[in-house]
């Protein structure tokens, strides 16, 4: 007659609970089991079942995998079994997907708040007490008198009336609450899991830098706002009333590292976990082929390559952030040509009017980041390189079949996938003479193209120390402790 642990599952889970905190007990303490008392009981245990030995290790072996799973999640405290690193759970990297989910749609919305002009509504920052919108109707008649002393609306926005002002205002006050939200969703599981020792020192205080660059955004967004508040601006002929291109690139440039931080931090713990909960391969590949595929010289130089291109994107989505502080996109509405020309006038690119020094040797900077005609260009060529980068790389891919890991193939195909379109919505945003929903969709493809290619840098890096050692122990206890068998089924 089988024992009662494998007769009811309830009782299974249990007894493998009972097993599994002796197994954790027996490394930590080696001696547990030394006295003659101990293993006797141990002994007398395990043989008065009249089960075969054959049957019990049946049973365990079909549930080995989730039971494994168990053993992770509820081990992650600083006493790792056999003193091993602490591997963060995949609650960790799901929070970290959900915090840049968030950064996402920050960055849209702060796209939309500029494309309908609202960020200059709100005329003060208040961190704590600007949660709350205005509540009455005297509120709202103050706040809107505050607005009137702005430059925007003295020039630009003078027939507004307390609706049309409201409709500015919430738009601003979203992105700005928006902003709050991230900073309590990320801080708060930052402290939790850290006080519970489910994530490394080292992965807190990089996760900590983060919360502080979060901060840091907020003040930066404020700085920003302010260069489009300033009374200089009426006294300056044919000034636009609207924030610094320079203060908005560095808004929008943070955002993208927080993203990116948040994005491929995340997208690591998760692909971890699941290489030391018993993957059968990582990225497609055994262990050791990977490591083999690595080391060749031509998955080399497309890691570096990648890299590059990474940047390249970065720095396309920056320079789109100058195309829209300078309303850029409204100069040469067609493509490809600028004029009936592949380039506008020299004169035009690189105008003497834009100079302040005397010699004029600041021209050639300041028509790149201050001149729309230049920065449309600019931004065309950045764009059309990373268009172009991005098919070199997915055709190397495609001849690379026999030494590049397959997720890799994969993620490099769904790149090329996403840049195409972010091509097509360029082109056709340009051609519309820059309507919103356009417009907007145009900066959500910028974050899809840097997203995907930092999934293909991933598909390029070793399992953590953490996720190794995990695994170790994982494949030792599905061999019946046997190091040396483990470390052989790690390799596979």
């Amino acid at each position: 007659m089988l024992p009662s642990c494998l007769r009811a599952p309830a009782s299974l889970q249990t007894s493998f609970r009972w097993s599994r905190t002796l197994w954790t007990r027996s490394l930590a303490k080696p001696s547990l089991f030394n006295s003659s008392s101990a293993a006797s009981r141990f002994k007398t245990n395990f043989s008065s079942s009249s089960v075969s030995r054959s049957a019990i290790r049946a049973a365990a072996n079909s549930n080995a995998l989730s039971i494994d799973k168990r053993f992770f999640s509820t081990n992650q405290q600083a006493e790792s079994p056999d003193g091993l690193p602490i591997l963060p759970p995949k609650s960790v990297g799901m929070w970290l997907m959900a915090s840049s989910t968030l950064v996402f749609a920050i960055i849209v919305v702060g796209g939309i708040t500029r494309l309908t002009e609202s960020g200059l509504s709100i005329t003060e920052w208040k961190p704590v007490t600007g949660i709350l919108p205005p509540l009455s109707q005297a509120q709202w008649e103050e706040e809107f008198e505050k607005y009137k002393a702005t430059p925007e609306f003295k020039l630009l926005n003078h027939s507004f009336q307390l609706e049309d002002f409201k409709h500015i205002f919430y738009m601003e006050w979203n992105h700005r609450i928006l902003g709050r939200l991230i900073g309590v969703v990320f801080v708060g599981p930052l402290v939790y899991f850290a006080v519970k020792k489910r994530i490394s020192k080292s992965l807190a205080v990089r996760l900590g830098g983060l919360a502080l660059l979060i901060g840091a955004q907020g003040g930066l967004g404020w700085y920003m706002v302010k260069s489009g508040l300033d009374d200089s601006l009426m006294e300056t002929p044919g000034a636009v009333p609207r924030v610094s291109q320079y203060r908005l690139a560095a808004h929008l440039g943070l955002a993208l590292l927080l993203y990116a931080g948040m994005f491929s931090q995340g997208l690591a713990i998760i692909k971890d976990w699941k290489y030391a909960t018993g993957a059968k391969n990582w990225m497609g590949l055994t262990t050791l082929a990977f490591t083999k595929a690595l080391q060749s010289p031509a998955v080399v130089r497309f890691k570096a390559r990648s890299l590059g291109l990474t940047a390249l994107v970065f720095l396309t989505a920056l320079s789109g952030a100058f195309v829209a502080g300078l309303d850029a996109g409204l100069m040469y509405n067609e493509f490809p040509f600028m004029g009936g020309r592949l380039t506008p006038p020299r004169d035009e690119l690189m105008s003497a009017a834009y100079a302040r020094l005397p010699d004029g040797s600041d021209k050639w900077w300041r028509n790149i980041f201050e001149n729309p005609t230049t920065v449309q260009f600019d931004h065309r060529v950045l764009a059309m390189a990373t268009y172009l980068g991005t098919a070199l790389l997915f055709f190397r891919a495609r001849g690379m079949r026999a030494v590049l890991p397959p997720v890799t193939r994969t993620a490099v195909t769904a790149a090329f996938a996403v840049v195409n379109l972010q091509l097509l919505l360029g082109i056709t945003t340009l051609l519309h003479l820059v309507p919103v929903p356009l417009a907007a969709a145009h900066q959500a493809g910028s974050v899809m193209v840097l997203s995907a290619m930092l999934h293909v840098i991933l598909t390029l890096r070793h399992p953590g120390a953490a996720a190794k050692a995990w695994r170790a122990m994982h494949m030792q206890r599905l061999n019946g402790g046997s190091k040396a068998s483990a470390a052989k089924s790690t390799l596979k």
